[in-house]
């Protein structure tokens, strides 16, 4: 019988999935006792030998890591779409494959897009918190509807990045009388109409243009972010994008909270440049507290990062994260793999 492959993993992944790998016959499988973010001193006395080690967001992939892993290690698979915490030129210097989770959470995250656009148009964080001393009044608590109306028969999307999740939030708004959606988009990417007229044929809308931020921010009524985290896009939500808003407007982050400068963001609506924001991410996630500016902010829902908890899409997080784990190891194509070539 073969020697067994040491992997090391971060995290308890539940009974639908953590049998993949404790009954796998050429695995000796190591994972943290706790259901907490794995301790950096136990990670790293266990790391030594690993052929493979599953992270989650919590745990940093840096040269200190790779370095206490050593030679065996060939893979490192990451429960998330985010690779934030990985050092990618590390691994491709040491020729570590690194495996993510993209695609599987699309539905997910769309599904709470347009929850926290109704949420904060409604104002739910004001609404939630006023029993019993609430006296009715005819427009006390009035936000903007999301919906179309008879007075308002257009509504306008606008999605800073327009990939998977951002379409996929598209068609959730299309019943609501959405018809016109505007985007910006990685400025190396060429404009294409002709791709954006097939979207717009697809979701049945009016029209799908790439614009500037600029124009983004005058003309919609709802604004998604929803593009990549990075140096690149580090608040490009700010203070000039804000002013820009329509005083009516609802922003949404469910991407990365290091895109939205979450003071200006604060300013702009005790200052009412928008409506309200709904907001899943958080720069400086978890250390969120009641005295964050944003949690402070009227009319701003905060939640903590769940764009992806619903069971069925961690159970398929997981399941691509132990497939990524497995084939890295032993040779084999991985179901999702980042480059991370020289």
């Amino acid at each position: 019988m073969p020697q067994r492959r040491k992997v090391v993993v971060c995290r308890d992944l539940g009974p639908d999935v953590m049998p993949t790998l404790l009954n796998h016959p050429e695995l000796e499988v190591i994972v943290w006792p706790e259901n907490s973010s794995c301790d950096r001193k136990w990670l790293l006395e266990n790391a030594p030998g690993a052929s493979g080690i599953l992270v989650l967001l919590s745990e940093k992939v840096n040269a200190e890591l790779l370095d206490a892993a050593g030679p065996n290690l060939r893979v490192v698979s990451t429960m998330s779409v985010g690779y934030e915490h990985a050092d990618i030129p590390e691994l491709a210097k040491r020729g570590v494959k690194f495996g993510y989770t993209p695609d599987v959470l699309t539905d997910a995250v769309a599904d709470l897009s347009i929850m926290l656009a109704l949420m904060a148009g409604r104002n739910t964080k004001e609404t939630t918190e006023i029993w019993p001393n609430f006296v009715w009044s005819p427009f006390a608590f009035c936000g903007p509807q999301l919906s179309a109306t008879s007075t308002s028969p257009t509504r306008t999307a606008g999605f800073i990045g327009f990939g998977r999740i951002a379409q996929a939030t598209l068609a959730r708004l299309v019943p609501f009388g959405f018809t016109h959606c505007l985007y910006t988009a990685n400025p190396s990417t060429p404009p294409n109409p002709a791709a954006d007229a097939q979207v717009a044929a697809k979701y049945g809308v009016k029209e799908v243009r790439r614009v500037d931020m600029a124009e983004l921010a005058r003309e919609s009524d709802v604004v998604f972010v929803l593009a990549p985290g990075g140096s690149k896009t580090y608040h490009i939500v700010n203070e000039e994008f804000l002013k820009q808003m329509k005083k009516t407007a609802v922003l949404v982050n469910t991407s990365r909270g290091t895109l939205v400068d979450s003071d200006a963001l604060a300013k702009a609506l005790h200052e009412g440049w928008l409506y309200g924001a709904g907001i899943d991410v958080v720069e400086g996630e978890p250390n969120v507290d009641e005295n964050h500016p944003l949690v402070k902010a009227p009319r701003c829902v905060v939640l903590p990062h769940i764009g992806s908890a619903t069971t069925e899409t961690r159970i398929g997080m997981a399941t691509l994260a132990v497939n990524n784990l497995i084939n890295g190891i032993f040779g084999r194509p991985m179901p999702a793999e980042l480059s991370v070539s020289r």
